[in-house]
């Protein structure tokens, strides 16, 4: 998938003479977390987000710089420091120099800049223009859509079955003694594991095979060192209700 496949088409933006009052009541009427800034011209010139709402002197939060830390920034700082918690204009306050993208730059892509620069959204660009936005919540948003939404013709139990073996056994952690029985999607994982991580990884990796419905754990944790062993959860549930019926009987 690529960026033009997710992004919102539909931008509220604001310019850079636009007050911030007024930039923080179109943020709340439309629920959203952060606004491109463009010039008179239209073009893009940065991204005002919730965070540049922090620092601010109507609410006492200013910058806290120690005497020290002041002396060894400098007067630079502290005058930016000075604009930012007291501008009145959106381009006072904004984050110059956006990162952007392309509509046709890949979904992972996407990814790594959001985390390799610190931001949750980026500006797609068209020939210098803007025409669209994707935020993380688009990302989550294209999970929730696609995840299980192509059904396969061949996840029938014996498929299920091999392809999560195959899925475990390459792994560093696959379970000793991995046993995987599946009927009607349904599939329960029986072996041993050295350390409790290893469980959520093999459950994962069940979930996400085509055609399974539900994963059973009757993983057993042994400890390498005392010997001492430990049934899944599920197992333990299942052992005392099985003990209260019978004393109950």
């Amino acid at each position: 998938m690529r960026a033009h496949q997710i992004m919102a088409r539909h931008l509220v933006t604001v310019e850079t003479e636009t007050s911030i009052v007024d930039a923080a009541k179109l943020m709340m009427d439309h629920h959203i977390s952060g606004l491109p800034v463009v010039d008179a011209a239209g073009r893009l010139v940065g991204i005002l987000s919730e965070s540049d709402f922090l620092r601010r002197s109507e609410i006492g939060t200013q910058r806290r710089r120690g005497r020290w830390l002041r002396f060894l920034l400098g007067s630079g700082y502290a005058a930016a420091d000075f604009v930012h918690e007291r501008g009145r204009k959106v381009g006072e306050i904004m984050s110059s120099n956006p990162v952007t993208v392309t509509e046709e730059t890949p979904l992972p892509d996407l990814v790594d800049l959001m985390e390799k620069k610190g931001v949750k959204r980026l500006p797609v660009m068209r020939d210098g223009r803007l025409v669209g936005l994707v935020t993380r919540a688009d990302l989550l948003r294209a999970v929730a859509s696609i995840a299980h939404q192509i059904p396969d013709p061949t996840a029938d139990d014996n498929h299920i079955h091999d392809r999560i073996v195959r899925a475990l056994d390459g792994a560093n952690w696959c379970p000793l003694g991995l046993q995987v029985s599946v009927r009607n999607g349904v599939v329960h994982l029986r072996g041993v594991i050295m350390d409790e991580r290893a469980r959520q990884a093999a459950i994962v990796a069940a979930e996400n095979t085509a055609g399974v419905k539900e994963v059973h754990d009757h993983l057993c944790y042994v400890d390498t060192y005392s010997g001492f062993y430990i049934q899944s959860a599920e197992d333990e549930r299942a052992a005392a209700v099985k003990a209260e019926k019978e004393t109950a009987g």
